[in-house]
């Protein structure tokens, strides 16, 4: 094998589908030796569901299946995970089956029995071809990022239709309600869609509504001319005409006063602004988007929002959802946050131990991402070891059993170095008693993927162990 291809080889994830277990075993074997990370699943329906959830950079699947077959799998995995490649197998080959599988962007087409020599070469130049394909894609990506989707975090599928939705809405003109708990991200929404908006090269200018009095706010949106009230001793254009050619975010308008309301729908359905104090109207060009944390629908039915100025704000809407309903994320928001304000404030910090990582999934998370976000930073500031655990974790998470466990973590050999796989004490591990530490080890990581839903990234870092070794112990 060249250089190349062994670099490629220890990096590629390969998934095999053959509802034959004896065969789908074997091809696993054959290409483990190789050092890919197989992966087998015994049906076409469970490939598909393992494709939403974890990366693969090669597919080989059976054609004929009794669920799902080949070429739905080829099907889905391309659209799913663009950079991956797909190499059909069967033991009923055709021409027609073949042409099928390579017009649907197959990579090759193997009859059964394999032979392994050739399953090999091929499996290495599929590697290979989805490694270049990948860099292609994440080229793509950072042309995205450089665009406004660099903060958006999470792999979820709330996120994706939401990251997917937001493309589709930010080239048109179309005034957007975003929708969400406070923390959600709704101003890192709004900039993404500016960002990717013909608009990007103006202004972006965001004001809280519920930050300021009715006069200032007005003020702040419209302008007002010298003498209008006390305090104006000059001119002073408002945030509208500031972001002439541009997009206006207003967020928390559900606060907004209602003479304010008044006033900003004439904006919408004139384009023209008036400055307090002043009676010439002003031609303004502006994009409007807005959020609330509220319900702008009872707030009409109780008469304290108007129901023309809300239609009108919501042409488009998008919901955020929260940190409870994207839960899958939040690994990858914690890893995400660490790394950065480990950067930031210049800290060493070089993982985080099983157990807060636990801590910091069970959590509901009121405030969320925001907060999730800030707590990680206290964590990171605060840290003195270079390992993010318990004593790092703020009161909101922090137990009674916590200092018993940390002070027992601290004091082994008289080194006071502490473990970085320790979990808190609980009365089932009684339950453990008389079972071998090989079985206690496969009990834990068989619970861990299940928590984890088979994110094996996820799960060796639960685990404190390194991916290969996990990958061994699961094929063991």
């Amino acid at each position: 094998m060249s250089k190349k291809s062994e670099e490629t080889a220890k990096s590629t994830r390969l998934l095999v589908v053959d509802n034959d277990h004896a065969h789908a075993e074997t091809v696993a074997d054959v290409l483990d030796v190789e050092d890919f990370v197989c992966t087998t699943v015994n049906s076409g329906e469970k490939a598909v569901e393992l494709l939403e959830k974890e990366l693969f950079d090669v597919v080989i699947t059976d054609l004929k299946m009794g669920d799902i077959g080949g070429i739905e799998v080829l099907e889905k995995a391309k659209a799913v995970q663009p950079a991956v490649e797909v190499i059909l197998m069967t033991g009923h080959g055709s021409v027609e089956n073949a042409v099928e599988a390579m017009r649907g962007g197959a990579f090759n087409y193997l009859l059964k029995p394999l032979k392994f020599d050739e399953l090999r070469i091929i499996a290495r130049k599929a590697a290979e071809n989805s490694a270049m394909r990948g860099a292609f894609f994440a080229m793509r990506e950072r042309l995205d990022e450089r665009f406004g989707f660099e903060g958006v975090i999470g792999n979820s599928t709330a996120m994706r239709n939401l990251i997917e939705r937001t493309k589709r809405i930010a080239p048109t003109d179309a005034t957007v309600l975003i929708l969400g708990e406070t923390g959600t991200g709704k101003e890192l929404i709004a900039q993404a869609i500016h960002q990717n908006s013909l608009r990007k090269e103006r202004p972006f200018v965001a004001l809280n509504c519920a930050a300021l009095s009715e006069n200032i706010l007005e003020s702040e949106l419209f302008g007002h001319i010298r003498g209008a009230f006390t305090d104006a001793t000059a001119d002073r254009i408002g945030k509208f005409e500031y972001a002439d050619g541009g997009t206006m975010f207003l967020d928390e308008v559900g606060d907004m006063p209602m003479p304010t309301q008044i006033k900003l729908l004439r904006v919408l359905e004139s384009g023209e602004i008036t400055r307090v104090g002043s009676n010439d109207p002003i031609k303004v060009n502006v994009r409007l988007l807005s959020a609330t944390n509220r319900s702008l629908e009872e707030s009409v039915e109780r008469g304290e929002f108007r129901a023309d100025l809300f239609h009108r704000l919501k042409v488009v809407s998008l919901r955020l959802p929260t940190l409870r309903e994207r839960r899958s994320d939040i690994l990858v928001l914690i890893d995400h946050f660490q790394k950065q304000f480990s950067k930031q404030h210049s800290k060493v910090v070089k993982g985080i131990s099983p157990a807060a990582r636990r801590r910091l999934y069970d959590y509901d998370w009121p405030g969320n991402v925001r907060q999730l976000r800030n707590f990680i930073e206290s964590m990171v500031v605060v840290d003195f070891d270079e390992l993010l655990d318990l004593d790092d974790l703020p009161e909101e998470l922090v137990l009674p059993e916590d200092a018993e466990l940390l002070q027992a973590t601290n004091t082994g050999g008289g080194t006071g170095d502490r473990a970085d796989d320790s979990v808190a004490p609980s009365d089932s591990l009684t339950s453990l008693v008389g079972h071998t530490l090989a079985e206690i080890e496969e009990m834990f990581i068989r619970e861990t993927l299940e928590f984890v839903q088979g994110n094996r990234d996820q799960a060796a870092k639960m685990l404190g162990m390194g991916e290969r070794t996990l990958y061994r112990k699961i094929k063991k």
